[in-house]
């Protein structure tokens, strides 16, 4: 197997790093079962390449590695490290195909890791080196690259290309990255990489890591790291079921993968981390197939796609749900008595529906099709 030759015949490579990224967000931690269950559900959805763990982290660690590896065979897999040897003599004892070595390249984490330009530099080109006798593959991460000094960025782009490294990962560690400055960044590097290939690694802390994402696969970083539910450190990363269904449907991207398992993805991961999902939650929340406005229940039974960018059971999620709010009119309740075989007036339709809107303000609800016939049978 070839990584490189893998990935130059995709449109886009996830690299899942739920099990490392999304594992350190507060408070999150799965059992052995539910990492091999996340890493199964994952591979049937079509990824091929996860990253699992940091191996330096202890023997439990290493152990949940070789667990997955035996869960999913024939996946890439991927074991974080610092630049440090012993790190890599760790991921040395797990049964990985890749290792990815993160040095710090902005001004700060210099400071606060007390790093010199010089000294990433040359670990870079010595460590490289080594982990690519130790390992099928190797990837390098610049960490906190969106706060980075640019000419020095560049120089670090310059010694990846040089270097044994398959790629580079560009990490905007804090999530400061707009799209613009994303599509910036990564055509930099890209022409300093010399076609290695580009992987972007988002965090959400001003709510534009979708966004980052699909600007960075816009301006040729191939390479996607992103998480089930968008889980991971703070607000989270690059959410897998948002950026794998944006580029089908607002990219018209075949990724190869299987976006009818990504709400029963999404709800294992849910339960596993014990953070329930929004009601809101783009692509698999419970409500993003749900309508109560008349303007759109009417549109909706006219064509679907009126009202809807791609139908609920391309992602498997259950089918759209109509109900009657503040919002509706007595179109939609003519719509739901003929579809309940109940014959109503239409001389009474107007006051039936000034009663059910006035039902749905005094209580804050809306009604489903059953609830609101069976009301209307009260009312008459």
């Amino acid at each position: 197997m070839n990584p490189l030759v893998d990935i130059s015949n995709a449109q886009a490579w996830f690299v899942d790093t739920t099990l490392r990224d999304g594992e350190q967000a507060a408070g999150v931690v799965f059992s052995e079962a539910e990492r091999c269950g996340i890493s199964h559900r994952l591979v049937s959805s079509g990824v091929r390449e996860l990253e699992v763990g940091i191996p330096a982290s202890g023997e439990s660690a290493r152990r949940q590695i070789h667990q997955v590896a035996e869960a999913v065979p024939g996946t890439w897999l991927l074991a974080w490290c610092r630049a440090r040897r012993d790190d890599l003599a760790a991921a040395a004892q797990c049964p990985v195909q890749g290792v990815h070595l993160s040095f710090p390249v902005s001004n700060i984490h210099l400071r606060i890791w007390g790093k010199s330009h010089s000294w990433v530099l040359r670990t870079l080109a010595e460590l490289t080196e080594e982990a690519a006798g130790m390992f099928d593959y190797v990837t390098v991460g610049a960490q906190d690259a969106s706060r980075a000094d640019r000419c020095f960025l560049l120089d670090f782009c310059h010694s990846v290309a040089e270097s044994s490294a398959l790629r580079l990962r560009l990490a905007d560690t804090v999530g400061v990255l707009t799209p613009q400055s994303t599509q910036q960044l990564v055509t930099s590097s890209l022409h300093a990489l010399a076609g290695k290939p580009v992987e972007i690694h988002a965090h959400n802390d001003l709510g534009m890591a979708t966004a980052n994402t699909i600007a960075a696969w816009q301006a040729g970083a191939k390479c996607l790291s992103t998480t089930v539910n968008g889980l991971g450190e703070r607000a989270g990363n690059a959410s897998f079921a948002e950026v794998a269904t944006a580029l089908r449907v607002a990219c018209c991207c075949d990724t190869g993968l299987d976006l009818r398992r990504l709400c029963e993805l999404g709800s294992y991961v849910a339960a596993a981390s014990q953070r329930s999902l929004p009601g809101n939650t783009p692509v698999i929340g419970e409500g993003v197939f749900s309508h109560a406005s008349g303007i759109h229940l009417t549109g909706l039974n006219r064509d679907a796609s009126a009202y809807e960018a791609f139908p609920p059971d391309m992602v498997g999620h259950s089918p759209s749900r109509h109900f009657f709010s503040t919002q509706s009119g007595p179109a939609t309740l003519r719509e739901f008595a003929e579809r309940g075989g109940l014959h109503l007036d239409p001389a009474a339709l107007p006051a039936l529906t000034d009663r059910l809107r006035a039902f749905c303000h005094h209580h804050r609800t809306m009604l489903s099709a059953t609830d609101t016939l069976h009301l209307v049978t009260t009312l008459t």
